[in-house]
Parts: structure tokens; C-alpha cells; sequence
């Protein structure tokens, strides 16, 4: 028999909710301590809905629970930066081209866009940033490749809100967005995967020029979208000079 996942109690969920957006939108920082009787004091609740969020969020990555130093939001380095963007580079190309080929809606993305340049502060353009990712891949037709994807979202959202409050590159990425959905609403399903490719990339180069992405996985994927799915045997030689 399958078993039905518990709900979480609605003040677990507006505590979880709330943490979360103070930490992706800055207002918590990384190594910050998160101590449950001053954050149930804040939201007028007791310890238990807090106590239950935070588990939530170490589960999520967010923030990083030790036995010494109590409950801190989690560092960002280069190391994470890597990690988390890697998954985002092998997975969120591949499921963006098949949201297009398969026709989907992109009517989310093109408002989450739409309210990240309409934003008034960094915190609903944040938000609105990963509202707008999370609307090119969710509608990819594999479920579990949008809950993987999820699964490193917060931790993405993260990284960028780190690298944005030292650097902040909204309009750039701004314009990286619109070409992203330009090509996708054009239904160019391989272009539109290849400049998703190059804006994740560049954005970590960007921000953390010591994160040392693996070259081959930073070119692997818009290779590989360009490749024809047959190669005459011909074709396929080289000559000696290891020129095609």
C-alpha cells in the first residue's frame, strides 16, 4: 500500500515558508545562527513548528545543523557553488528542451519574467528569478526529473543570492531570461537548451571564478544538442592531420 505523505501543520509551513525567503533573499546570511526560542519569538509560535522547519530546511540544504554549533544557514564556497550548479548543467538543458518539443505552456515562465522586471526590491526578484527556472523544467513530462531538479532549488537560489549581494548581474541575467524564452517560445527546442546551458555556466564563472567547473561538462551538453543523431561513416574519419 502507498503511504499518503503528512501534511505539515500550517504554522510549520508559514515558519518554514518564512525562513526560507529571509535566507534566499539575504536577510538571513550564510553561518548565521538560527536559534529556535528567538525565531518562535519573532513569529509567535512556540518551538515545535520551528524546530520542525529547520529539520525541513537541513533537509533541503539550506541550513546545516551541528551538534556543536547549533543551527546555521548554510555556508556558500566555491565547492557548493560546483556541486549544485554541475546537477543544474547535466539536468535543466535536457529537461527545458523537452518542455518545448513537447509543446508545453510556458504562460508561467513568461509571468515569472515579467514580475522580475517589474520587481521593487531584491527579494521579489529573487523569488521571481526561481519561479521563472522552475516553470521552464517542471513541464518537461518527467516527473521525476522536475523533483530532482527541485530537489537542488533552494540550494541554487542560494548560491545566487550569495553571489548577487556581491555582485549584483540582474540585468544581464535579466537578458539572458528573455533569450532563453524567446527561442523557446519560437520552438527552438536545442537553441533554447543551449542558451540555458551557457547562462547557468557563465553565471557561476561569474561569481565563483574558483568553483572549477569540469570543462568537458560546461561544453558537453550544447555539443551534444548540435549533433545530428546519424553521422555518415564518411564523415566520421579524420584525416591525419586530426582534422573532420
Amino acid at each position: 500500500m502507498t503511504s499518503v505523505p503528512t501534511p505539515i501543520p500550517s504554522r510549520t509551513q508559514y515558519v518554514l515558508e518564512e525562513i526560507k525567503r529571509r535566507i534566499l533573499t539575504g536577510r538571513l546570511t550564510p553561518g548565521q545562527a538560527l536559534v529556535e526560542t528567538d525565531l518562535a519569538a519573532q513569529f509567535g509560535v512556540s518551538k515545535t513548528p520551528v524546530r520542525e522547519a529547520l529539520k525541513t530546511l537541513a533537509g533541503t540544504g539550506l541550513v546545516v545543523m551541528s551538534q556543536y554549533k547549533g543551527v546555521t544557514v548554510r555556508m556558500v564556497d566555491a565547492d557548493m557553488a560546483r556541486e549544485v550548479q554541475d546537477v543544474r548543467l547535466l539536468l535543466e538543458p535536457e529537461a527545458l528542451r523537452r518542455t518545448v518539443r513537447r509543446g508545453a505552456s510556458l504562460d508561467a515562465a513568461r509571468d515569472a519574467l515579467a514580475r522580475a522586471d517589474e520587481a521593487t526590491d531584491t527579494a521579489e526578484r529573487s523569488l521571481s528569478n526561481r519561479e521563472f527556472h522552475r516553470a521552464l523544467y517542471m513541464p518537461c513530462g518527467n516527473p521525476l526529473l522536475g523533483r530532482m531538479l527541485d530537489e537542488v532549488r533552494d540550494q541554487a537560489a542560494l548560491v545566487s543570492a550569495v553571489a548577487w549581494a556581491a555582485d549584483p548581474s540582474w540585468e544581464r541575467e535579466a537578458s539572458e531570461h528573455r533569450e532563453i524564452l524567446r527561442l523557446a517560445l519560437a520552438e527552438d527546442a536545442d537553441g533554447a537548451a543551449r542558451a540555458l546551458h551557457a547562462h547557468i555556466a557563465s553565471f557561476v564563472r561569474r561569481a565563483f571564478p574558483d568553483a572549477g567547473l569540469d570543462a568537458d561538462l560546461e561544453t558537453r551538453a550544447p555539443r551534444a544538442a548540435q549533433e545530428p543523431r546519424e553521422v555518415p561513416e564518411a564523415q566520421n574519419q579524420k584525416s591525419e592531420d586530426g582534422q573532420a
